[in-house]
Order: C-alpha cells, then sequence, then structure tokens
C-alpha cells in the first residue's frame, strides 16, 4: 500500500506503544500520550488527560465544567543519566455539587508537589543506600527535595508509633549536642522500636508519653530506668503496677564514677613519688573486668602492684567486684542475702566512698532486686543510643527537629549502613 495510507496507522501505533511505555515505565494511566522532546540534555513526555476522568479534587463529584487551564510539569524518573519530565495542562474544573473551582487531580502525583510517586519511590530506595548530598546529586534535584521525601516518609510509617501492645519498656536520656540539649527516648525491649521520642530530660519531658500511654489502654508489666529520682517518681505515678527494675551497667556506672573519684583523692593524698607513679594511670586498670585485662601489655601486674601500695584501694576495688554478683545469683532470695552482705561489709570498710554507696543501695533494694521478678536491662537502648550519636555525627547535626525526630523513630528497620 502506498505509504500515506500507512501512515495514520503508523501514528496510531506509536502513540499506542508511547501510552503503554509511560503507563508500565512511569505509572501514568488514564493520559494520553501527545509527543516527546529533547531540551538541555532532557526528556519531556508531553501529555493530555482523558476527560473522561475528570471529577472535582475536592468532592470527587463528577459534575463539573471546564474553566481554563494550568501548565504543570513533574519530575519522573530518568532514562540513564537523562532527567525525565512529565508535561500537560491541567485541567481547571467549576464543580455543580460544591460550587468550588480546583484543579482536577492529578493521578500520578500528590498535590503541590513537583514529582510523581514512581520519582518519590526511587529517591527513597537510593537513601537507603546512599546520602541525602549523594541522592541529590546523583538525580540533580535540591538536598531540601530529597529530605522533603524522606521526611514525608517517614511521617506517613512512623508519627505515631502504637502504644497499646507494649509490655516492657526502658527510658533514658541522650545528649544529643552543647549547650545541655537532650532528648529522653523510650524504647519497646520486646521490638526494639523507639516508641517516644521527648524533648530535654527528667519528668517533664515524658508528659507527652503518659498521655498517649493512656489513651492506648496499654498495661504495661515492667520498666527498665537508671536510679533517678524523676525517674522513679514518674513512673510510680504513672504505671503504680509495674515492676520498676534500676538498670544494672547504671548502678556499676555510678560505682566506677564514684571509684575514679576516689582514686584522684588517693593519688593526690600519696605520699612519696613512688606512690604517685604506681597509681598514676590505673584508672581504666581498675575499672576494667579481670578477665579483659591485657597480659601482654603487662596489665594484671601493674594492677596487683598498685593495689599491694594501697590498702584502701584494693578494698573498693574487690568490692567492685563482688557488686557485679549481685545479678548473679541463683534467685531472688539469695540475691537479697547477697546486696544486704555487700552493704554492710561496705558500711563496716571504715571508707567514705563505700559508706555512702552502701546508703545509695539500700535506698534502692527493692528496684535493683526488682531484676529477679523481671530480668530486663536498658543495654538494648544504650545501643539504640550509640546508634543515634552514629546517625547525627555522619549526617554532621540535624537542623530540623523534627525530621532528627522521626529518623530515630526508623532505626530499628535500619538493616544498612546508617547514613545521614
Amino acid at each position: 500500500p502506498p505509504r500515506s495510507t500507512l501512515f495514520p496507522y503508523t501514528t496510531l501505533f506509536r502513540s499506542f506503544m508511547s501510552t503503554s511505555l509511560l503507563y508500565h515505565g512511569w505509572g501514568l494511566r488514564g493520559y494520553h500520550y501527545l509527543g516527546t522532546r529533547y531540551e538541555a540534555g532532557t526528556i519531556r513526555f508531553r501529555v493530555q488527560q482523558n476527560p473522561a476522568t475528570f471529577c472535582c479534587a475536592h468532592c470527587g463529584s463528577r459534575a463539573v465544567m471546564k474553566s481554563g487551564q494550568v501548565e504543570r510539569r513533574f519530575r519522573s524518573l530518568p532514562i540513564g543519566d537523562r532527567p525525565v519530565w512529565i508535561e500537560l495542562s491541567v485541567q481547571r474544573l467549576w464543580c455543580a455539587g460544591c460550587g468550588k473551582t480546583r484543579q482536577t487531580a492529578i493521578a500520578f502525583a500528590d498535590e503541590r508537589r513537583g514529582y510523581t510517586h514512581t520519582f518519590e519511590r526511587y529517591v527513597l530506595d537510593l537513601s537507603r543506600r546512599m546520602t541525602i548530598k549523594d541522592v541529590a546529586r546523583h538525580l540533580g534535584v535540591g538536598w531540601d527535595t530529597v529530605k522533603e521525601i524522606q521526611k514525608r516518609n517517614l511521617q506517613r510509617r512512623f508519627a505515631c508509633p502504637k502504644l497499646k501492645h507494649l509490655k516492657h519498656i526502658a527510658i533514658d536520656e541522650i545528649s544529643i549536642g552543647h549547650g545541655h540539649r537532650y532528648l529522653t527516648v523510650v524504647l519497646d525491649l520486646d521490638s526494639g522500636a523507639v516508641v517516644f521520642v521527648g524533648e530535654g530530660k527528667g519528668a517533664d519531658s515524658l508528659l507527652p508519653f503518659w498521655k498517649r500511654l493512656r489513651g492506648a489502654h496499654a498495661r504495661i508489666k515492667a520498666v527498665a530506668t537508671d536510679m533517678s529520682p524523676a525517674y522513679i517518681a514518674a513512673v510510680r505515678e504513672n504505671l503504680p503496677k509495674a515492676i520498676h527494675v534500676f538498670d544494672r551497667f547504671h548502678v556499676v556506672k555510678l560505682f566506677n564514677e564514684k571509684f575514679s573519684l576516689f582514686r584522684q583523692e588517693l593519688q593526690r593524698e600519696a605520699e612519696g613519688p613512688l606512690h604517685k607513679k604506681v597509681l598514676k594511670g590505673t584508672r581504666w586498670l581498675l575499672l576494667k573486668n579481670p578477665e579483659n585485662l591485657d597480659d601482654e601489655r603487662d596489665e594484671r601486674k601493674r594492677l596487683e602492684k598498685a593495689l599491694a601500695l594501697n590498702k584502701p584501694l584494693a578494698t573498693v576495688y574487690y568490692m567492685k567486684e563482688d557488686l557485679r554478683q549481685i545479678w548473679d545469683q541463683e534467685d531472688k532470695r539469695a540475691a537479697e542475702i547477697f546486696l544486704d552482705d555487700w552493704i554492710a561489709r561496705a558500711r563496716c570498710s571504715g571508707i567514705r566512698m563505700l559508706q555512702q554507696f552502701a546508703v545509695t543501695l539500700g535506698a534502692h533494694r527493692s528496684g535493683i532486686l526488682a531484676y529477679y521478678d523481671c530480668p530486663i536491662t536498658t543495654a538494648a537502648l544504650e545501643g539504640t543510643n550509640n546508634k543515634i550519636k552514629t546517625m547525627q555525627r555522619q549526617a554532621y547535626g540535624f537542623r530540623d527537629q523534627e525530621f532528627f525526630k522521626l529518623k530515630i523513630y526508623a532505626l530499628h528497620q535500619t538493616t544498612y549502613a546508617l547514613v545521614g
């Protein structure tokens, strides 16, 4: 047949193929392909919406009349290293049902966004392997565009964590910068997910959490915290039936802090250069667990020499090792006997630091022994805090505090390398 006879069929075939390609490749459905332009290194598809799909963007009614057009373009999935834009004339419609004039809804993009759903999914996929800056540079878009996409996705998924099924939680604060800036973090110990991030530290930072917890009708069985008076009062007031466990690692950490100050006092009061030299540089040897001492570096011999020269130092050191055994007893009754014995020995030691710490343990005796009623700790939360600090450091800080909180909520699903 002559070429003039084939032309309409060829044009129809090309139009059909392009429309099908736009649907399968870029998710455009209900739009007709009009043409393609190649401009300044970009690929621009011109499409037209099917009039049969027109409806009011406010009420959804199809009783509408045309009222002008608005030219719009949307960034979509690239082809190789070439950016792709979808261009169309968006129809303005007057609705007979609600009387409003609105632009017709765009099926492949959200309202007031300059990119398609497929582009948004592609950015999120890249964000799992690249930093915000790398994704923005790769796609040739602004840094804030990538961040906005990430933030909206995090808001949809994590803005309001469910609290109904909480059973065991841990509470602790984390320093997030200079100027005594803190966040209070609540972790679900069963799932490993952060369920609340509060501004500041102390009881006031937890007020929104208690309010949401009451609304969710959650039945908390046990709470792990440090021995902070603010946490003790908050848990007693809001979770009177829950088992309050004082974290074992915070107890040992508090003792180690007192021990370090005690060693400094001994070093200052030591008589003669020999004693001062032996005590100098022994801080980490004293705080290390015996099984972690490095024999190749003569750490054990140096420690034994320091303990032999100073009897009070040796007493505090061996009491530190005994303190760790409180949580290694067979049952709660054996732990009670061991704890009471430790407190009695500390009071009779004649060392003020041990006597003061014995008073502290006695005042928090029930919370320490509660570990045998429910053996939970804040170890998982300490690990989460380390992840938060790593994420913050790799991102060189977060200016958007809400975005930072959302990233914290998503940490438990972060199975890839932490990126900013």
